[in-house]
């Protein structure tokens, strides 16, 4: 049996303050049988993790770098990451691939040092909408997660959770429909099979992220490939995130 695993991933957002009261919210809801992560944007992690301590919330860092250490201006490591207390970080987000435009390998770069350094990881794959009209979903897909996973030995596979992420649908108020996202969760099982093998692939979890919000978030996670959410606006708000996290039991 897959655990289900709801994330929010808090992006550019939130203050001090409001990150630490958002992060004692959910360090105070039950969650019995759900897994549940936070990323919060760099300068809130040792706030988020001192206030998380003890509890069932993980915390991770929203990116890292390839790099363990030196002259590289403004980057993150992953060594770092879990000195301040993480234990997973966010790669291959679309934000990253689009807006910063992070290519597979260098993305698969980071899964790897990531791993290395002892940190878990959770690896977004998702097509655009001009890709899924274009009928090229299961080909990025399945590029994105050959690149994310290249170089992963089936040993670490227990540490990487696998997020599809439609690019269509994070932050437009679109939603993949079960059924959509249902088939690309199918397919990336099945592919991590053929990587791997049926063990392996029938252990993964794989998330769906895409304007998941309560009303819903009960039907997307009732399909049987979808083992929980990768949240973001939505998880900015405990009023709009716990009944997420309670959609997942």
């Amino acid at each position: 049996m897959r655990t289900p695993y709801v994330a929010g991933n808090w992006k550019m957002n939130l203050d001090r303050r409001a990150a630490g009261e958002l992060a004692a919210a959910v360090r105070d809801h039950a969650a019995d049988g759900v897994h549940v992560g936070l990323f919060p944007a760099m300068v809130h992690l040792d706030e988020v993790t001192r206030i998380t301590a003890g509890s069932h919330v993980r915390v991770g860092g929203q990116n890292c770098s390839d790099q363990v250490s030196g002259a590289f201006t403004g980057e993150v490591s992953a060594p770092m990451l879990k000195d301040i207390g993480a234990t997973v970080v966010l790669l291959g987000h679309s934000e990253r691939r689009h807006v910063y435009g992070e290519t597979d390998a260098f993305i698969s770069s980071k899964v790897r040092r990531a791993l290395e350094d002892g940190l878990d990881v959770m690896l977004c794959v998702g097509e655009t909408i001009e890709q899924r009209k274009d009928g090229q979903t299961e080909t990025v897909c399945r590029t994105q997660l050959a690149a994310g996973l290249d170089g992963v030995e089936r040993s670490a596979l227990e540490r990487v959770t696998i997020a599809y992420e439609p690019v269509w649908a994070i932050g437009t108020g679109e939603t993949a429909s079960p059924e959509q996202a249902g088939a690309v969760h199918t397919y990336l099982r099945g592919i991590l099979a053929g990587m791997y093998d049926d063990d392996a692939a029938a252990a993964m979890r794989i998330l769906y992220g895409g304007s998941v919000k309560p009303s819903n978030a009960k039907e997307l996670m009732a399909v049987p490939d979808i083992d929980g959410a990768l949240v973001g606006g939505a998880a900015l708000k405990p009023e709009t995130f716990l009944p997420i996290i309670d959609a997942a039991r």
